[in-house]
C-alpha cells in the first residue's frame, strides 16, 4: 500500500489516506497492547513527569534515564518544588545525565508555569512551546500522551519507522530534511489514543524497526511497509556522514592548600555551564612537571612542584578530551573571585560538578 507520495502534502489519495491510516493505526495499537516497554514514566499521564521524561529522554537512552527519573521526582515530585528549587541543587541532582542545559531551561520553565499560569500546563502545542527547552517534539509529546490531543512526534526512532513505511529515501536529521516525516506523522495520529500511537511508534522504533538488521519478519507494520516492498530497508534512512572527531589536550589542575582544593564555575557559554570543575589550561600552555607557570586560569595563585594524578579520556558532543592531572600546592588564597572557591574534600560531594570533574574527586 503507498502511503506518501512527495509532490503531495498529504497521503496519496483520500480512499487510500483512509485505508492506510487505518492499517498502520490498528496494527500499532494492537501490538502495543502487548508488546510495549514497561517505562517508569508510562505508569502516569501527569504531564509534569511526561515533560520531566522527555526532557532527560533528549539525546540520552533510556536505561540511562532509568537511574535517573524516579530519584529526581523524589526530590521534586511537582512542578511548584521544581520551581522553588535553587538551580545548584537542581544541576546537583541532574549530574551524570549530561546535556546540563536541559536542567537549566527544566527549572527555567518551571518557574514560569508556576508565575504565568499558576502551576498548570499549557494544554496546546503553541503554549507548551513557549516555554524554555520545550520544542516541535516535546511539545507534541507532552499534548498527545498527558492530554490526549492528535498531535505528532518526530524522534529518531520514530522517524526511521515513518521513512521506511513511507519509503521516503531523503536526507533526514535536519528541519528541512524531517518536515516529509512530521507531515506523514501528523497525517497517521489518530483522534483516539494518540499518546498511544506515538509511544507505539517509538518502541516499534527501538525494539524491531531498528537502525541495523531490523526484526522485518516480527514487524507489525510490516504489511504496509513501502521499505520492505520494495526491498530498501537497508537504504532507508539515507545514510549520513557522521561528523569528524575533534581531539583535545588539556591540563587539570587540583590545587591545594591548607586541606582545601580550588574549584571554580564555569562560565556562560563554557561546556557543563553553571556547574563546579578543576582549573584547566591548554596542555600546550599549561602545567610542566617541574611547576605551573601563572595563567588566567589559574590568576594570582603561585604554584609550586606538581605531581601526577592520571589521565581522564572524555567526550563533549563531536570533541575527544583527553585530561592529564596534576596536583600542586598553592602559596597562598589568592584573591577572592566570582565563580571560584577553595572547599574541603567533603564539600565537593555537595557541589554540582561536571562530569570529568566528579572522576577527578573520585582520584582524590
Amino acid at each position: 500500500m503507498v502511503f506518501w507520495n512527495p509532490k503531495n502534502t498529504g497521503l496519496q489519495g483520500a480512499r487510500v489516506k483512509k485505508a492506510g491510516k487505518t492499517a498502520v493505526v490498528r496494527a500499532l495499537l494492537a501490538w502495543y497492547g502487548h508488546a510495549r516497554r514497561d517505562l517508569p514514566w508510562r505508569r502516569s499521564q501527569d504531564p509534569y513527569r511526561v515533560w520531566v521524561s522527555e526532557i532527560m529522554l533528549q539525546q540520552t537512552q533510556v536505561e540511562r534515564v532509568r537511574d535517573f527519573y524516579d530519584r529526581f521526582l523524589e526530590r521534586f515530585p511537582t512542578v511548584a518544588a521544581l520551581a522553588a528549587a535553587a538551580e545548584h541543587d537542581v544541576l546537583r541532582l541532574w549530574e551524570g545525565l549530561g546535556y546540563y542545559r536541559r536542567a537549566r531551561q527544566l527549572h527555567a520553565a518551571a518557574k514560569t508555569i508556576v508565575a504565568d499560569h499558576a502551576g498548570e500546563f499549557p494544554r496546546t502545542v503553541a503554549g507548551l512551546r513557549s516555554l524554555p527547552g520545550i520544542g516541535r517534539y516535546t511539545a507534541g509529546a507532552i499534548a498527545s500522551i498527558a492530554f490526549d490531543l492528535p498531535e505528532p512526534i518526530v524522534e529518531a526512532n520514530s522517524r526511521r519507522v515513518i521513512a521506511r513505511l513511507a519509503g521516503h529515501e531523503g536526507p533526514l536529521g535536519s528541519a528541512a530534511g524531517d518536515e516529509p516525516i512530521w507531515e506523514i506523522a501528523a497525517a497517521l495520529v489518530p483522534q483516539r489514543h494518540p499518546g498511544k500511537f506515538n509511544q507505539a511508534l517509538m518502541d516499534v522504533g527501538s525494539l524491531v524497526c531498528t537502525p541495523e538488521r531490523p526484526l522485518c519478519g516480527t514487524c507489525p507494520l510490516a504489511a504496509c511497509c513501502e521499505a520492505k516492498r520494495t526491498g530498501r530497508v537497508a537504504e532507508i534512512p539515507m545514510k549520513v556522514a557522521r561528523r569528524a572527531v575533534k581531539e583535545i589536550h588539556e591540563t587539570a589542575v587540583v590545587v591545594r592548600r591548607a586541606g582545601r582544593v580550588l574549584v571554580v564555575r564555569r562560565g556562560p557559554g563554557e561546556w557543563w555551564e553553571g556547574l563546579w570543575d578543576f582549573p584547566r589550561v591548554p596542555k600546550a600552555a599549561g602545567a610542566a612537571r617541574r611547576g605551573i607557570e601563572r595563567s588566567e586560569v589559574l590568576g594570582d595563585l603561585a604554584c609550586g612542584a606538581t605531581r601526577r594524578l592520571g589521565t581522564i579520556t572524555h567526550t563533549v558532543t563531536h570533541h575527544r578530551i583527553t585530561l592529564d592531572v596534576l596536583a600542586c600546592e598553592a602559596d597562598s588564597a589568592g584573591r577572592a573571585k566570582p565563580g571560584r572557591r577553595w572547599v574541603t574534600a567533603k564539600a565537593l560531594a555537595s557541589l554540582a560538578m561536571t562530569s570529568p570533574g566528579r572522576r577527578i574527586v573520585r582520584m582524590l
